[in-house]
């Protein structure tokens, strides 16, 4: 059982707002505030060095914290500034060569996508797109039949960006395991509201920021890579941490995840982040995941029987992303009332999901993310003001 109160005792603006916009950047728990806040003090009073070195033994911890959020060892995972450059680090670490073929998903999130289309610029790889199934979610069997000697990459978005569809990742990692192919999943929007088992997954690769459902800092994000697929990647670029320069013209990489971290960043952070794995990890992911669905569930209930409203949520179990249009009325014209109302939530464009937007014919869509410290309250509070939206 979530203790709601004191979680929201941790969470002091949602004394005056009905906050669901976490799915953009969730609010942080006090703990993790008061984190980054000591550090920045120690900094200022002893310097940065001496900071980092008093506190080494916390700052290493935060890569077991995070190892425990999602089943992995400490030595396979990378904390890095934010999940688009940890993404990155990965696909680009990737050989690819002319005709070599990546599989993605139709609901991709386009910072990825326009990082396939510059490779197979650069090296003819081809791009191909799975498609959905009945439900929007990535169909498997169509998966399956896509699979050839050709595939070097089965690369997908869990979660997507637009709405409350959750694709089938393990399902797809089956596949990815059973014909050798490396598995790299974009979990941003799914660390944090649900729990993530990278071996119950089978993904090789998996890349994650802090500031959403984790409720961490802006400017955190982490790259897990399986050991044994780690040990055949090169980042596409290093520095004398990733790879000490043990002799004039030699350097040799890192045994661990690290190879992909450079030696400079933002401790606070860290130690922000590793408070926020920590405060979900003694709350738990069942019960996290359990609320969440819950209180999305319930929002798109009271959405659905609104005149006007279209829910555009995928998914046969969908998520804590509630995305929906109302007649008449563009999505930042429904943000913008919800504020002036004390009611957080935000916006999806079309751009940032194309191929789905494209194919579903997306305008921009209203999003609003609930998270475990929301009230029911808070739900009929957002579903009473978008009913009080639509014209008499």
């Amino acid at each position: 059982m979530i203790d709601i109160d004191r979680i929201r005792s941790d969470t002091p603006a949602a004394r005056r707002l009905a906050y669901l916009h976490n799915a953009g950047a969730a609010l942080m728990p006090t703990p993790v505030v008061a984190a980054m806040k000591q550090h920045i003090d120690l900094e200022s009073e002893i310097g940065g060095y001496a900071a980092a070195d008093r506190e080494s033994g916390r700052l290493d911890a935060v890569y077991g914290s995070v190892a425990r959020l999602l089943n992995a060892a400490p030595n396979e995972i990378a904390l890095m500034e934010n999940a688009t450059v940890a993404w990155q680090m990965a696909f680009y670490a990737l050989p690819f060569r002319a005709g070599d073929r990546i599989l993605t998903a139709e609901a991709e999130y386009a910072a990825n996508y326009v990082a396939f289309l510059q490779v197979a610029k650069r090296t003819g790889a081809i791009i191909d797109v799975v498609p959905s199934d009945a439900s929007g979610e990535l169909d498997l069997a169509a998966l399956e039949r896509m699979i050839d000697d050709r595939v070097r990459l089965i690369a997908i978005t869990w979660v997507p960006t637009n709405g409350g569809l959750v694709n089938p990742a393990a399902a797809v990692g089956k596949i990815a395991r059973a014909h050798g192919i490396p598995y790299l999943l974009d979990a941003c929007q799914a660390v944090g509201q649900m729990e993530v088992d990278v071996e119950a997954i089978g993904c090789d690769m998996l890349s994650a920021t802090g500031r959403k459902f984790l409720r961490g800092p802006r400017g955190t994000g982490f790259l897990y890579v399986r050991r044994e697929l780690l040990q055949q990647l090169e980042p596409p670029m290093i520095d004398h941490f990733a790879a000490p320069w043990i002799s004039r013209d030699r350097y040799l990489l890192r045994d661990d995840a690290r190879r992909f971290e450079t030696w400079e960043n933002n401790y606070a952070a860290r130690l922000g982040l590793g408070a926020a794995v920590d405060y979900a990890l003694a709350i738990g992911l069942g019960p996290i995941e359990q609320r969440c669905r819950l209180l999305a569930d319930r929002l798109r209930g009271g959405l659905a029987a609104i005149s006007g409203v279209t829910i555009r949520d995928l998914g046969r179990t969908p998520g804590a992303i509630v995305s929906f249009t109302m007649a008449g009325l563009e999505a930042d014209a429904v943000v913008t009332s919800a504020a002036a109302a004390g009611i957080t939530i935000g916006a999806s464009h079309p751009s940032s999901t194309r191929i789905d937007a494209e194919e579903r014919a997306l305008p921009v869509v209203v999003r609003a993310s609930p998270h475990y410290y929301n009230t029911e309250a808070e739900i009929d509070r957002l579903i009473a003001h978008v009913a009080g939206l639509v014209p008499r």
